[in-house]
């Protein structure tokens, strides 16, 4: 197959001249078209600065409030180790208390159990002394009514003597017999002599006692045997005559030194 040359057309000058004028065109009628490449690349720059200065505030703020955390787990920390040992030394204190407690609660119940215990003997000793004070007042009864009997009784010898006092001396002068003190005020001492047929200046003698309500002899030289001085006082404090019981005190001593 053959090919066909073509020829390209020639642009003619003369074709275009001579052409009418058709008026504008239409790229001069559309409107001029400003960017702003320039305000858009300041407004970038400055927003970059502003979004730079925010993001170093933002972390200059993160490290503070990093670091404000910090402090304060820190002071939070040091408060609970703090309050830890607070509550440690108050539970000291409360271990310290609740045995002190118990020490005075135990010292209270000594202190209890002594003053019940003072109380008791207190008790006692009021009782004890109230039947002493009334034993004391019994025997101060009792004594006062010796005394008086004693009195009586003194009164009644001091009679008796009085009326006796003549026949007292016969008595001396036939018994062979002095009467001398026996260191006593109701003790009279009676001294026999002639008692003896081998030796009439030996002597016996014997001590009458008068402070109870009837006679009694208490000591004698020789020595008699009680039953029979009894048996003669038993005499004398019927009858409360003495003269019985100088003759019955001069023949027991006969008796003696015959024996």
């Amino acid at each position: 197959m053959s090919r066909k040359s073509v020829m390209p057309a020639t642009f003619e000058p003369s074709m275009s001249t001579s052409r009418q004028p058709l008026g504008p065109s239409l790229a001069d009628t559309l409107p001029s078209i400003n960017f702003g490449f320039d305000e858009l690349r300041d407004r970038m720059a400055k927003f970059t600065a502003k979004f730079d200065a925010f993001i170093e505030q933002g972390r200059k703020r993160v490290l503070e409030e990093r670091n404000q955390f910090r402090m304060n787990v820190a002071e939070l920390q040091e408060d609970q180790r703090m309050k830890k040992k607070d509550i440690e030394i108050l539970q000291l204190k409360t271990n310290t208390y609740q045995q002190t407690m118990a020490k005075e609660a135990a010292e209270t119940r000594e202190m209890q159990q002594a003053i019940a215990s003072l109380t008791e003997q207190r008790d006692k000793q009021a009782a004890m002394r109230d039947a002493l004070k009334e034993q004391i007042a019994a025997t101060q009864r009792e004594i006062d009514a010796r005394l008086a009997a004693q009195r009586a009784h003194a009164a009644q010898l001091e009679a008796q003597a009085r009326y006796n006092v003549p026949e007292l001396d016969f008595w001396v002068t036939n018994l062979c017999m002095r009467i001398e003190g026996a260191g006593a005020e109701d003790r009279l001492k009676f001294v026999y002599t002639h008692i003896d047929e081998r030796n009439w200046e030996r002597e016996a003698w014997f001590e009458l006692s008068m402070s109870g309500k009837d006679y009694d002899v208490r000591h004698c030289r020789p020595k008699l045997e009680r039953e029979k001085v009894e048996k003669v006082l038993d005499r004398v404090n019927e009858t409360r005559e003495l003269v019985v019981l100088l003759k019955g005190m001069r023949e027991l001593f006969v008796e003696a030194m015959k024996s």
